[in-house]
């Protein structure tokens, strides 16, 4: 069965909510950056989004809770943190950008379907 929010926003629904979530997983990641031990995590987004429409494609059941991967060290640290300071500043400017795209459909589509309703 096909929600509401995807019939009139499509993927950017799923999108903002997982880009939103992936934005406190990174933005943790960044603040455990001189924790020693700490492993650096994210969200596998294509993966995550794949599974939250995949009800709304037919599939059956409800959707998959997001899995958080463990991110892979280009150098490792000798206290056992993974977090890659710079890595993460990129991707968190990544997302906040796909972020900002996304929400920028929503908001034009909101305002299509409100002018709409309006009879303007």
């Amino acid at each position: 069965m096909i929600g509401v929010s995807e019939r009139l926003f499509g993927i950017h629904a799923a999108a903002l909510r997982l880009r939103s979530q992936r934005m406190g997983v990174i933005a943790a990641n960044i603040a455990n950056a001189a924790t020693p031990g700490y492993k650096a995590r994210d969200i596998d987004f294509a993966a995550a989004l794949e599974a939250r429409l995949a009800p709304a494609r037919g599939a059956a059941g409800a959707p998959a809770p997001v899995r958080l991967v463990y991110r892979q060290p280009t150098m490792p640290s000798l206290d056992g943190n993974t977090v890659e300071l710079a890595r993460e500043q990129v991707a968190f400017a990544e997302n906040a950008l796909a972020y900002s795209a996304s929400l920028s459909f929503v908001q034009g589509r909101a305002s299509t379907i409100t002018r709409a309703l309006k009879g303007e």
